[in-house]
């Protein structure tokens, strides 16, 4: 197996015969063997050991045999412990998400503070098969049946084309001991059950049942590559950027059919998962808007606008007199001047002495109005935004420059009459935006 990891190694993942790499050791075999591999042959790399603190006495003797085995590895090593069940109960989340979510978080802290590229992590072929069945139970489209990939943003998994078979056979081999997780055994979890009740069925229906198993999967890889390169370039064709999201014709999207299924693809990456209210946005009211934990869908007049959850901006920016540049939450240029220049939707010309101190800056809210320049009278913000065609979310991002209870400019769009220099003036104030 050691000469089989090499030539895998050297032809599938040479980035980790080049740069140091963070390596995550539970204790167990699967790990324990890959931390002999990388050592024996000449890999820089560290290992990292989380203590869950859920198996007592047992958990604390983990760590003592992985610090034990960087000894005797001679690398480096870097341990933490978690309070997992606390975190269980205050994210609402199982146990295997708590383990998950907590370890990634620390793994991604250890890379950046330590310049490292990526965790490498002992996930096996039989891993891969367990992972397939879960997926296939609970409901999946070609991506989930794919099985765990062998590259992320933040991981590396080089075991995945080797079997626990295998590995424990290499264990056996060359004398490595390793800690057995008693609760592996017990079958009230998932993916133990499925371990232990259901693979053995699968392996007895046919002796070569796993590499059966991996074919077919590289053959589902496959598929869902080339579904993604269609998709990517449907993207192309049907996701319009603006400055604050993305927007997609209800028109153009309505004529690929089945519908539900372009629609999966399409925003599938974005985290949404109740599908049949993305389906609804098409004939929904304007203004109807879908969450997921990382992105919104708003049904806007004739498109569907996809952006990026942020943190909502109520807070009010002050502007004193005395201030002639201001970079938050937009860069402000505020100088006086002797007359009127050029005037662009970037900049405004303004009488000082009609302004009350501090200035604010601040987002719309409904009931908002103002006396748009070169007109008579005045509008409803909402209906100047109709009037511009702005979507919900640059009406939620745009920014208004305002003086006590009156706006003296939509910010980027249109000033306010009220300020406008005519007649007798005192110092006229001249505030652009900077790009």
């Amino acid at each position: 197996m050691l000469q089989e990891f090499k030539n895998h190694i050297e032809i599938n993942f040479p980035e980790l015969l080049q740069n140091p790499f963070l390596l995550a050791c539970s204790g167990g075999v699967d790990s324990v063997v890959l931390s002999y591999l990388c050592a024996q042959n000449n890999m820089n790399f560290s290992i990292a050991h989380c203590n869950f603190k859920l198996r007592g006495k047992d958990s604390d003797t983990d760590e003592k045999f992985v610090r034990q085995l960087t000894i005797d590895l001679d690398v480096n090593y870097f341990s933490t412990s978690f309070n997992t069940e606390s975190y269980m109960s205050k994210n609402k989340v199982s146990l295997q998400v708590a383990a998950r979510e907590l370890r990634y978080k620390w793994f991604a802290r250890i890379l950046k503070e330590n310049g490292l590229k990526t965790v490498v992590t002992a996930h096996q072929a039989d891993d891969n098969l367990e992972t397939f069945i879960i997926n296939l139970s609970r409901g999946t489209g070609v991506n989930g049946l794919t099985g765990i990939p062998i590259r992320t943003k933040l991981a590396t998994r080089p075991l995945l084309t080797f079997t626990r078979a295998q590995i424990l056979t290499y264990a056996s081999d060359e004398g490595i001991k390793w800690r057995e997780d008693a609760t592996n055994k017990e079958t009230k979890y998932l993916r133990n059950k499925i371990r232990h009740e259901i693979v053995p069925t699968l392996k007895k229906l046919h002796p070569t049942f796993l590499q059966n198993f991996k074919n077919t999967q590289e053959y589902l890889q496959e598929t869902a590559l080339l579904a993604s390169d269609y998709i990517n370039l449907l993207k192309k064709e049907l996701f319009i950027k603006n400055e604050n999201a993305v927007e997609v014709s209800i028109a153009l999207l309505q004529q690929y059919k089945p519908n539900k299924t372009y629609i999966y693809a399409l925003f599938r990456e974005y985290g949404f998962t109740e599908w049949e209210d993305v389906v609804g946005l098409l004939t929904a009211v304007s203004g109807k808007e879908v969450y997921s934990k990382t992105h919104r869908l708003v049904k806007g007049r004739d498109v569907l606008v996809l952006q990026e959850l942020k943190e909502p901006q109520h807070k009010l920016y002050y502007i004193d007199e005395h201030t002639h540049f201001i970079k938050e939450p937009i860069s402000l240029k505020i100088e006086e001047v002797a007359a009127v220049s050029k005037i662009d939707l970037d900049t405004i010309y303004v009488n000082k002495r009609e302004l009350e101190y501090p200035l604010v800056l601040r987002k719309w809210k409904e009931g908002d109005f103002f006396y748009p320049f070169g007109l008579k009278g005045k509008k409803k913000l909402s209906k100047f935004f109709k009037d511009q065609k702005m979507n919900l979310i640059s009406k939620e991002e745009q920014w208004l420059l305002c003086s006590g209870d009156r706006i003296v400019w939509v910010v980027g769009k249109r000033a306010d009459d009220r300020f406008k220099i005519d007649g007798d003036f005192g110092k006229i104030l001249k505030i652009y935006l900077l790009k």
